[in-house]
């Protein structure tokens, strides 16, 4: 289930992203914002996938760790999974899939869609690939961090992710046609 659906709603879990601080720390900062100047040193440690769950976990959302070991869960419907990758398990990758389905003759506007926004964004990198009979839209950040990770680093990566991920899916969302029953679902 989404953080959107566990009693927050869409704006919710997206101030948590944009804030990922512990709800009481914020509570006890009150209206003064910490600047990176007083925060205290927070040394980069190497990428674990307890470190990405606590991340979550502070923010109050709800994931899981599927039959790989990957931290997965749902945001808005979209499916995200927060993957460790290269030989040390250094890159972070914040992967999302659109819940929607396209049918297979748009394939050719879709690759134009997604390639304007590679072209037009830095992140995040977006493709599709064929599943079931229709086309499916992925979308990635991915951040390498061979020298370890601060929390404040590991939040901002885990946000960017999603924040970016979801803007494309809206976006896509927004534009595409409304479903055809004869389309198999593909999620």
């Amino acid at each position: 289930m989404s953080p959107a659906r566990s009693g927050g709603g869409a704006g919710r879990w997206l101030a948590r992203l944009l804030n990922p601080g512990a709800p009481a720390a914020r509570r006890a900062q009150g209206t003064q914002t910490r600047t990176l100047a007083k925060a205290p040193a927070d040394k980069p440690r190497p990428l674990t996938t307890q470190r990405v769950g606590d991340d979550l976990a502070r923010r109050g959302y709800r994931f899981r760790i599927d039959d790989d070991g990957d931290v997965t869960g749902t945001w808005d419907g979209n499916r995200f999974w927060f993957l460790l990758l290269g030989e040390h398990d250094e890159i972070l990758q914040v992967r999302g899939r659109w819940a929607g389905a396209l049918p297979p003759g748009a394939r050719l506007a879709v690759l134009q869609a997604a390639n304007d926004w590679n072209r037009e964004r830095i992140w995040p990198k977006v493709y599709t690939r064929e599943e079931g009979g229709g086309l499916a839209l992925y979308a990635e950040v991915s951040v390498d961090f061979e020298h370890g990770a601060t929390e404040e680093q590991l939040a901002q990566t885990v946000s960017c992710g999603l924040v970016t991920a979801s803007q494309f899916f809206s976006t896509v969302a927004s534009l595409a046609p409304p479903a055809d029953p004869d389309t198999p679902d593909v999620s």
